[in-house]
Formats: C-alpha cells, sequence, structure tokens
C-alpha cells in the first residue's frame, strides 16, 4: 500500500489554514503544518507534524517542507506592529516559495486578496501582488485564490461587527456606506483550496461568497439577525477611524487601519465574478445569532500570545 499524499499547510493551528487540515485529513492525506506558534492547542493531536517557519534558516525551512506535494499558503499579517510588518511577511513569503521549490514541492495554493495590484499605495494589497507576481514566475504550478472577507467561528471582522452592535448605543460608518464587500465562509474557502490542489492547472479565482453587501447593507442585517438593530451614522472616515483607533485602545487591540478604511472604501473587497462559494452570510449569521459578537476577537492577543488557541464564540 502507498503512503497517503503529503500536503504542508501554513497556520494549521489559527484561522484558514485549521479549516484546509481538517478538508485534507478528511481525504486521508498526511499534513505537515509550519507555524509561529508551535506550542499553540493543536486540534489534530498526532494526525498533524508541526514545524517552525525558520525563515532565517532557509535549509530548516527546504527540509520541512521535503516530500509535501502540495504548499496550502495562509501566511500574512494583516498591519504594521512592534514585532511584524508587511516588509517583512513579503520577504518570508518570497523565502516560502523559493524553499518550496527547492523541496520539490509539486504546487502551491496561494491565500491571496480581491483586487490585488502593485500600483495601490496599500501595503496589504501592493504586497499581495507582489507575491502573486513571485508565485507567477515562480515556476510552480499554482493556484491563488482571492477572498474578500472571510466568516467563521474565528472570524474577526464579522464578530467585532457583532459585538460592537451588541456594546454601543449607535454605529458609525465611514462615509456613505455604500462600498461593498463579498463575504465568503471559511470552509468554502477551504474546500476550493483542496480541491485546487489536486488539479495541475494553473489559476487564479475570485474566492468571494454568494452575497454582495454595501458595507451599510452588512451593518444593519447583522444587527437584524442578532436582535441589536441600531441606528447607523455617517461619519467622515478619519473621524471613524479615529473612533475605531480609541476602541482598539482600550480593548488593547487594533481594531481597524487607515489601509482597511481605504481598501473598504474604494471597493476594493468586491469584484464582478461569479461566486466561489455557496455558504450565505445571512443564514450563518441566523445559526450563530445567539453567540456571535458575545466576545471581542483581538488581533493582536492572537499574534503576540501564540500559546493561546483561537478564542471563538
Amino acid at each position: 500500500m502507498s503512503a497517503p499524499q503529503l500536503d504542508a499547510v501554513t497556520g494549521a493551528f489559527s484561522y484558514s489554514g485549521k479549516y484546509i487540515t481538517r478538508r485534507l485529513l478528511n481525504l486521508g492525506h498526511s499534513v505537515r503544518t509550519l507555524t509561529n506558534s508551535i506550542n499553540r492547542p493543536n486540534p489534530f493531536g498526532a494526525q498533524v507534524e508541526a514545524y517552525p517557519y525558520n525563515f532565517d534558516r532557509v535549509d530548516a525551512l527546504v527540509e520541512s517542507l521535503r516530500g509535501a506535494d502540495v504548499l496550502y499558503n495562509t501566511y500574512w499579517v494583516r498591519f504594521d506592529y512592534a514585532d511584524f510588518s508587511h516588509a517583512a511577511a513579503i520577504q518570508n513569503s518570497l523565502r516560502l516559495f523559493s524553499a518550496a521549490r527547492q523541496a520539490g514541492v509539486r504546487r502551491v495554493v496561494h491565500v491571496s486578496i480581491t483586487n490585488p495590484s502593485e500600483g495601490s499605495a496599500l501595503p496589504y494589497f501592493h504586497g499581495k501582488a507582489r507575491l502573486e507576481r513571485a508565485l507567477v514566475e515562480s515556476g510552480l504550478s499554482y493556484a491563488i485564490l482571492r477572498p474578500a472577507v472571510l466568516f467563521g467561528k474565528e472570524d474577526i471582522l464579522i464578530t467585532n461587527i457583532a459585538w460592537t452592535l451588541r456594546h454601543l448605543p449607535v454605529f458609525g460608518v465611514f462615509g456613505d456606506g455604500s462600498y461593498h464587500l463579498q463575504p465568503v465562509y471559511v470552509d468554502d474557502l477551504a474546500r476550493l483550496a483542496v480541491e485546487q490542489g489536486q488539479l495541475p492547472e494553473n489559476r487564479i479565482i475570485d474566492a468571494i461568497g454568494p452575497e454582495t453587501f454595501s458595507y451599510r447593507q452588512l451593518v444593519t442585517t447583522i444587527g437584524k439577525l442578532i436582535g441589536k438593530t441600531r441606528p447607523l451614522l455617517s461619519v467622515p472616515p478619519a473621524l471613524g477611524y479615529g473612533a475605531g483607533w480609541l476602541l482598539g485602545k482600550l480593548m488593547g487591540d487594533v481594531l481597524i487601519t487607515h489601509d482597511e478604511v481605504s481598501g473598504l472604501m474604494q471597493d476594493l473587497l468586491y469584484t464582478s465574478s461569479p461566486p466561489a462559494g455557496t455558504t450565505r452570510l445571512t443564514d450563518w449569521v441566523g445559526e450563530h445569532a445567539s453567540t456571535l459578537g458575545r466576545y471581542y476577537a483581538s488581533e493582536l492577543r492572537r499574534r503576540l500570545d501564540r500559546n493561546a488557541a483561537y478564542v471563538t464564540f
């Protein structure tokens, strides 16, 4: 009997990587994860081997990928902070692609973002475009998935919109709130990733969900479904960012960034592509209405406390 296929997944103990890992294990594959959180609780036990990223030791990084057929890459950072940055994430990702090629990995399934552009002034979208180009030029077989906003139990954006609606009497919307989002369920993204991992063709896919909302509609819909409708106030972006900054400080977190506000208002989380996911956000929020937003989801806590499990509602 031949050995099961070995795949490598970045961040199998965290968010999207965990869903990808679960699907691979269900297919009978062996999984190895690369992570900054070796001591984070492992939901898969002995089924998943964990290796540190070793971005500063290329030989060790190559060996950690040796024997893997597919690399599923979810590694990235939302914003610059004291211990991490977009610039470092780009360089680390380039080392990861190079190591995959040296290790003989057949294919890379890479999670990007909708509407990346190397001409963008926003580091998130510029950096994602830079990595897409590097992967395309690497000679590796690839599938690039471009989600807009993910939702699921470990999500931050949707969870904290619900948390804010539960805790504040009003909700501020940047500008008129007419810009759009197309949330995709994290397990729909995982299904798409695993499907693409088995194929040979190079693909770039807008991994968006089946529903499109304006930001104003999204907040209103979540409020209705969790039973916490609030007045929505249109505020200048600078004022809205300031309020988000203050709330983040109170929670010991970064709630929103200038770049995220700009990306939203430039409609960069919207495409005209057909949906790749099937799970409707409205159905999912309705199913979890009693618990969604009961707890605040802290990005910094997840980044800085590498021994704690991701908090879910």
